[in-house]
């Protein structure tokens, strides 16, 4: 019950904390910002509408959408949110949740293509080449994790009394991987520094130009599947930093999401502070996470 509780407040909460970023880059920008419940109001006038298709497109631009936000969707069954029990988990369980992941991102670009417009596919080619270095840096960090703990699942990760926290006896080590993570995370969502969601010029545009051409429910699916991607990550980040405990569920509940809502916020402040990349530098911020995740691996083989 715990489990089905836990994954059901992360399907609540994933489209109001995208709010916390506009609302905090609204306040470095001395503006009020739009209000916290902003991406819920989006998500219900999206599905209001109807959808436009273009007769170039086939059955692969509509399947786009659907299989973005399903595979986000089952991605977060094997999160264990508060290190509660996820509700599916066995050993390996971390592989399959980023194919998952690719698959979305696969079909998405094959989306993109099937319009036939040239930004469209301009943006899918960025996508497809960043997106290979952000998983390889990905998957580095699991070889941390599993010479930390020798699990190869979520839940062993996060939940437990072998959970990886940077609170522990590697915590230094931890911190490195959590940088690494972090930025991850960044280029995973499409985040300045490597892309903005918010701007409105094609050639600049990575994931926003690939989604041009969606619109009413199929923008909406899309909109929160990134949603709940950008929710996976930072929990990711979430659990790192918090020591599993849950001796009082409700307190570490709210603990946890707590801490969920400050990396929310660090992305919004550093989105205020930083600018975007020229695209020739993404390349090398991903191969510095790479670098970090790597060089705690070698960290781990001098303590062991």
């Amino acid at each position: 019950m715990e489990s089905v509780l836990s994954f059901a407040l992360a399907l609540v909460l994933a489209p109001l904390f995208p709010g916390l970023i506009l609302k905090t880059k609204a306040l470095f920008g001395g503006k009020k910002g739009p209000p916290l419940l902003i991406k819920y109001y989006t998500l219900a006038k999206l599905l209001r509408k109807g959808s436009v298709y273009s007769t170039s497109t086939s059955f692969v631009f509509r399947l786009g959408p659907v299989v973005s936000c399903a595979t986000t969707l089952l991605v977060l069954i094997f999160f264990p949110f508060a290190g509660i029990k996820p509700l599916l988990g066995f050993s390996g369980d971390v592989i399959l949740v980023f194919y998952l992941l690719g698959l979305g991102r696969f079909l998405t670009i094959l989306a993109a293509l099937d319009t036939a417009s040239p930004f469209e596919g301009m943006g899918a080619a960025r996508e497809a080449f960043f997106s290979t270095l952000a998983e390889l840096a990905t998957f580095v960090v699991l070889i941390v994790f599993f010479r930390m703990n020798g699990s190869f699942s979520l839940e062993g990760y996060f939940s437990g009394p072998q959970a990886i926290a940077v609170s522990g006896a590697q915590g230094a080590l931890l911190l490195l991987v959590l940088v690494a993570l972090f930025m991850i995370l960044l280029a995973e969502n499409s985040r300045i520094p490597v892309d903005d969601p918010a701007t409105h010029l094609e050639l600049t545009m990575i994931h926003e130009v690939m989604i041009l051409d969606h619109s009413g429910p199929d923008l909406a699916l899309i909109e929160l599947g990134a949603m709940y991607k950008l929710l996976f990550y930072a929990a990711w980040v979430a659990s790192l930093i918090k020591p599993v405990t849950l001796a009082a569920p409700v307190a570490d509940i709210l603990f946890f999401y707590g801490l969920v809502a400050l990396v929310y916020l660090a992305i919004g402040i550093i989105e205020s502070m930083t600018a975007r990349l020229k695209m020739p530098m993404v390349p090398k911020f991903l191969l510095t996470s790479f670098a970090l995740a790597f060089l705690a691996i070698i960290l781990t083989m001098e303590l062991s």
